[in-house]
């Protein structure tokens, strides 16, 4: 396989699987496997629809067009502000996540060692050490990722081996299918597929070579898709739904990472699953930490139209990082929130402007490209009409 095929499938299933696929069996736990099943797919179908969809609209512009480019291009002025604004809520929620998701683990990784410092310091060291990989480039956020990533799926399916035995099909069973509208469910489960702000990276990555980079956008999907459910399956049939040391328990727990690794080692309780257990929920931290934060820097040196050299590449930095650090130590345990919320723009952001930029883009416009989702006028309406009835169900 081609080097950079296999290293943009890579980074697209890091950026996935990461701090929110932690979330998936918690913030849907009153559905229960069958409905976790259900919403998985359905969210998996709409979002690779929708990336897609900003596949076709970046086409129409010069490399290194992202998505306020697109927005103004086809939109026009309000487009752009609605992508700026919901792009900056988007990933700065996202960043949140993950940096009070990480400082979390990290803090309980150094509490088990016998060293106690305030939650705020480990926020800051995380932010700062995995920051200076991100700050090297793309090439290293590509290689740090692979290395990551090959150690993820190692000790993702020993993890599964190990646990696999100890499912309970009766638990497998639990919930009800009434909570597939739970708007925090879905949302959560749509921040697990918002990979898609990385195409227009992925795309001059590739320097133009449209087949490999949608070979990658299907299998960088789907992998994300088929470990989740092995994730919520294993999770779910561990962990009882209800009751002390519960799911519904972590679901309304504090630190609610952390938690789950406890009580998902502790329902085990062998010392090589514990281990395992630790490092991939590390890992999944890592990942979509470097992936985000690389689309973010991009965003803003598109945004502000500066090269990511020099003073700029400071500046850039500064900006991705210090308020998402600054608002993780102010709220630390908002771990599911902030991947709600996330969610809640990925809505806005990934699938109802992908869809009313190709409207305007198509329709209004004419433009015309190498590639063209099909489906046409109904099926654009279908996407932004759905997105619209989430994003006010989460509003209410």
């Amino acid at each position: 396989m081609n080097s950079k095929l296999l290293g943009s499938i890579l980074l697209i299933i890091g950026t996935s699987i990461g701090a929110a696929m932690l979330g998936l069996p918690i913030a849907a736990a009153e559905l229960g496997f069958v409905g976790s099943l259900i919403l998985l797919l359905v969210c998996w179908f709409i979002m690779i629809a929708g990336a897609f969809l900003i596949l076709e609209v970046n086409l129409w512009l010069p490399q290194n067009s992202n998505l306020i480019s697109m927005a103004k291009s086809t939109i026009g002025p309000l487009g752009q502000i609605i992508a700026w604004i919901t792009y900056l809520l988007l990933f700065y929620s996202l960043l949140c996540a993950y940096i009070a998701g990480g400082s979390d683990l990290f803090h309980n990784l150094l509490q088990a060692a016998g060293l106690k410092i305030p939650a705020w310091t480990t926020a800051v060291l995380f932010t700062l050490i995995f920051s200076s990989i991100v700050f090297l480039g793309i090439r290293s956020v590509d290689w740090a990722n692979r290395v990551l990533m090959l150690t993820k799926f190692s000790v993702f399916f020993v993890l599964i081996f190990m646990l696999i035995f100890s499912i309970s099909p009766d638990k497998l069973l639990q919930g009800n299918l009434h909570h597939l509208t739970s708007i925090s469910a879905i949302m959560v489960t749509a921040t697990s597929f918002g990979w898609a702000t990385l195409i227009p990276s992925l795309r001059v990555y590739f320097a133009g070579d449209l087949k490999k980079l949608k070979l990658a956008m299907i299998i960088g999907s789907i992998i994300p898709l088929i470990c989740y459910i092995i994730w919520d399956a294993v999770i779910m049939g561990i962990i009882p739904l209800t009751g002390e040391n519960s799911l519904v328990f972590i679901l309304h727990s504090a630190n609610s990472t952390s938690d789950l690794v406890n009580i998902l080692s502790s329902s085990v309780n062998k010392n090589s699953v514990i281990f395992s257990v630790k490092l991939f929920t590390s890992i999944c931290v890592l990942t979509s930490f470097l992936g985000v934060s690389l689309c973010l820097t991009d965003f803003f040196a598109d945004g502000f139209h500066l090269e990511k050299k020099g003073k700029n590449r400071l500046i850039l930095h500064a900006i991705t990082f210090i308020p998402a650090l600054g608002i993780a130590i102010i709220f630390p345990h908002a771990f599911i929130k902030a991947l709600a919320y996330a969610g809640m723009y990925c809505v806005i952001l990934l699938i109802l402007l992908p869809a009313w930029m190709a409207w305007c883009g198509r329709y209004h416009q004419n433009k015309q490209s190498q590639f063209k989702v099909p489906g046409g006028k109904i099926f654009l309406s279908m996407l932004m009409v759905f997105s619209l009835i989430l994003i006010v169900k989460f509003c209410v």
